[in-house]
């Protein structure tokens, strides 16, 4: 993409101001992007909770010479150099400015849309055609309103058939959409419940979606969906149709008539022009099978062979919608994206490498990219100048062409980073020195053919399977889930005590600072030094200080809850030994919880002690409701808040300063919108935890371990210490790698526990080890290495919780450190 910003200002119908002759090439939106290169344009969108406009000065700082904006956020004559492009509506002139770009291209555009399904068939469609055709796909799920002219404006030249998708949430979306998209053929996937709150009817809701395909000649569509056959035949009457449906409707083009589905793989059987057709997949799912269909038909209307289209689709790769985080060797920390290796892959994987702020260093492992043959020259010099715009400190290149093309990664910004190419995976594997890599992120990122699963298994530390997955995505939803219910200048502190309920410290507070929450809160100074060292910089709050770390509390720029006189003239006290004036500090007060604060009654006497001292700033006040999440307890909750109001502000007033007022947990946020007050504290349902609105939040972790060894026994045999568990038949026991000291409580012992083994329950078989569990597959069709699932979105952990008679916080917090944490980031 190359345009001067006098081009856009005239395609956007936006003022000019700044050197008209401005390079562009590159287009960001998201300030937290570390992909910012020297001819980037930043365009400032405006939202519910963000105002990109905010972030202008720092993304000069960045480097960035272009701007899309709807104001001027400041007098431009103090950034010479800088252009800006003043519209009334920045997303509508990115939309704009991405239609007019589609037109300057004349090749074949696919549209997908529909509920479920468009980002797999899109990727599939990009794996069975790589080898033909040069392909630009959305990146990652780019289908939004954002998403999609961010997709097309990656166009150029090089390529001869883009994919993209369209998603929408409420009425008028597609519209815009299909301006941009522009596409000539156009699939829908399946109509769904996704968005469904917007929209009146299914019906309404598949007439927005088909209005993509308007200028469509082709249209690929499920017909045995009543509703979608209908609505195509009247509403695109004359267009090219390229129908499949099961065998009882006898007029689709492909019709299907059996699957077949063994322990790996389904074998599919349809009919298409009267000749009987056979493909085979390596996946068993029901939604693979879909979506494999929808590719199938696709591949039809493209005039493929079916021997072509067969061997294709044997071959199909599981789309990795994820990447995963693990801890390495000499305290590194292992970003796996191995599963996909293309250049739209890679600069999402950077930007989570960026976020690894616990490592000062950051080193990149890249194979040689197959699918993107074309332009080789081109394609590795555009890598060297991606690597450029990040704080990389080593390549590692494997393969043939990434070493053909060593001299172009020269270094970054900050200067040269240390390269090493090696020719093959096994050329690096023999190399390998362990002390190589110390304190240090590393991203693997590599094509299928260089198994860079074996260097993953060489650096992560060693562990046995039993792991707790936390899905990084799932925290982000639930985060914006709570944020919708919140008063838009209210802020948010994320509560990450106890080792983030379990899910691990540092790594996702990560996430949460990236994602702009105003304050962390953890339970004592230990777990905030922690998160310093981890790289985090926004305010930390130790809600349980001890005296003896105050000195600590300080050095690392921790904020204290202040709770009884004692805890304050001992803090007082350290601050006027160390010469430290206005030092923030949050007070505490019991309104009928009852446990840590100061009472009513010592009002008087804790605003004497404020006022007299010039080393303390009250930043917040603060108190913790008893029982905010039940209904039969809201008379004693509304007087909890009514005291908290009358005292906090009995304190502001004297104290003659501006201080945050915070008493909402997650419960209270749901339940008690109007004591929002200045801030809410949010944290079991950060964690998808919620007793009111569990559907509407997502499971983010899922404690799972493997079958270590499987035993045939008979009946009367007994299983385990103390002989508990005797068989009643002749059985099948599974031996698992998990036990009470992993977090398997001992009380599920007996057949009162149970596991998800293949999406069946596997119940506890004597008594729960220290090490181990053994479970009853008998009716079960498994084998030894498969998964099994204690918690997670199969089974909930409320479930579990229920077994126990605890509470989900019990069982998050009670999962031992020894069971590695695996950090998943999805591309959707």
């Amino acid at each position: 993409m190359h345009y001067t910003v006098n081009e856009i200002a005239r395609i956007t119908g936006g003022t000019l101001y700044g050197d008209p002759d401005t390079p562009v090439k590159y287009v960001e939106t998201d300030s937290r992007s570390a992909f910012l290169a020297e001819n980037s344009l930043f365009v400032a969108l405006r939202g519910k909770r963000y105002d990109g406009h905010q972030y202008v000065q720092q993304m000069i700082k960045r480097g960035i010479r272009a701007f899309i904006v709807n104001y001027l956020p400041f007098d431009t004559s103090k950034y010479p150099g800088i252009a800006f492009i003043v519209t009334e509506d920045t997303l509508r002139a990115l939309q704009q400015w991405a239609a007019y770009h589609r037109r300057q291209f004349d090749i074949p555009v696919i549209g997908i849309t529909g509920s479920n399904g468009k980002t797999i068939l899109k990727e599939w469609i990009f794996q069975t055609l790589q080898e033909q055709v040069k392909i630009l796909r959305s990146p990652k799920s780019y289908n939004s309103q954002v998403g999609v002219p961010l997709s097309v404006l990656q166009l150029d030249e090089v390529y001869q058939m883009a994919v993209f998708e369209a998603g929408i949430s409420k009425p008028g979306e597609m519209d815009i959409l299909e301006n941009i998209i522009a596409p000539d053929t156009g699939i829908i996937t399946n109509i769904g419940d996704a968005h469904q709150e917007n929209f009146s009817s299914y019906e309404e809701k598949a007439r927005e979606k088909l209005q993509l395909f308007k200028n469509c000649s082709t249209i690929i569509y499920p017909k045995s969906s009543h509703l979608l056959d209908t609505l195509i035949s009247s509403l695109y009457p004359g267009k090219h149709f390229y129908t499949y449906a099961w065998h009882d409707d006898t007029d689709a083009y492909l019709k299907i008539e059996n699957t077949e589905i063994s322990r790996k793989s389904t074998r599919i059987t349809g009919v298409c022009n009267t000749k009987r057709q056979e493909i085979s997949i390596p996946f068993v799912d029901k939604p693979s099978v879909e979506n494999s269909i929808h590719l199938w038909t696709f591949l039809l209307s493209l005039g493929y062979d079916q021997t072509t289209i067969a061997s294709a689709m044997k071959q199909l790769i599981s789309v990795a919608m994820r990447l995963e985080v693990k801890d390495g060797i000499n305290n590194c920390t292992i970003i796996n994206d191995s599963y996909n290796s293309d250049i739209t892959s890679l600069q999402g994987a950077l930007e989570n490498l960026a976020l690894q702020k616990q490592h000062r260093y950051k080193t990149l492992i890249l194979s040689d990219m197959l699918q993107c043959a074309h332009d080789e020259y081109g394609l590795y010099r555009y890598i060297a100048e991606m690597l450029s715009n990040y704080d990389i400190h080593r390549l590692i290149g494997i393969g043939e062409r990434i070493s053909q093309y060593s001299g172009l990664f020269e270094g970054n910004q900050a200067g040269s980073f240390d390269r090493e190419f090696y020719k093959t995976t096994d050329a690096f594997l023999s190399s390998l020195k362990y002390y190589h890599f110390s304190d240090e992120a590393i991203l693997l990122k590599g094509s299928r053919d260089y198994q860079f699963e074996r260097i993953a298994s060489a650096l992560q530390e060693k562990t046995h399977r039993t792991v707790l997955e936390i899905d990084m995505d799932a925290i982000v939803y639930n985060l914006a889930y709570f944020r919708n219910l919140l008063k838009k200048e209210c802020r948010v502190m994320a509560m990450v005590k106890a080792f983030s309920y379990g899910s691990g410290s540092y790594k996702v507070a990560n996430v949460l600072q990236d994602n702009n929450v105003d304050y962390l809160g953890v339970a004592v100074v230990d777990e905030g030094i922690e998160l310093r060292n981890g790289g985090l910089t926004i305010p930390i709050v130790v809600l349980n200080p001890e005296p003896e770390s105050f000195e600590a509390m300080i050095q690392y720029s921790l904020e204290p809850e202040i709770y009884n006189f004692q805890i304050l003239h001992q803090f007082d006290t350290l601050l006027k030994k160390a010469g430290i004036v206005q030092y923030p500090v949050h007070i505490k007060l019991d309104t009928g919880m009852h446990r840590l604060g100061f009472m009513e009654a010592q009002l008087p006497a804790l605003v004497e002690r404020l006022k007299a001292s010039q080393r303390i700033y009250v930043k917040s006040i603060f108190s913790h409701l008893a029982a905010s999440d039940d209904p039969e307890q809201d008379d004693y909750t509304e007087k909890q808040i009514h005291a908290f109001t009358r005292m906090s502000n009995t304190l502001i007033q004297i104290l003659g300063y501006p201080v945050i007022r915070h008493i909402l947990n997650s419960g209270g946020i749901e339940r008690f919108p109007h004591a929002q007050f200045d801030m809410v504290r949010l944290g079991i349902g950060l964690y998808g935890i919620s007793r009111l609105n569990q559907d509407y939040l997502k499971n983010i972790s899922t404690l799972k371990t493997h079958i270590l060894q499987i035993k045939h026994l008979r009946k009367g045999d007994t299983v385990g210490y103390g002989r508990a568990g005797k068989l009643q038949r002749d059985s099948r026991i599974a031996i698992l790698p998990i036990g009470y000291a992993d977090g398997f409580n001992r009380l599920l012992s007996k057949g009162k526990g149970e596991v998800i083994i293949n999406g069946s329950r596997a119940p506890v078989v004597g008594n729960v080890c220290m090490d181990m569990t053994m479970v009853d597959i008998t009716d079960i069709d498994a084998r030894e290495g498969d998964d099994a699932i204690i918690f997670g979105e199969e089974y909930p952990i409320t479930h579990l919780a229920e077994k126990l008679n605890t509470i989900p916080y019990e069982i998050l917090t009670n999962v031992s450190q020894r069971v590695k944490r695996i950090y998943i980031q999805k591309y959707n």
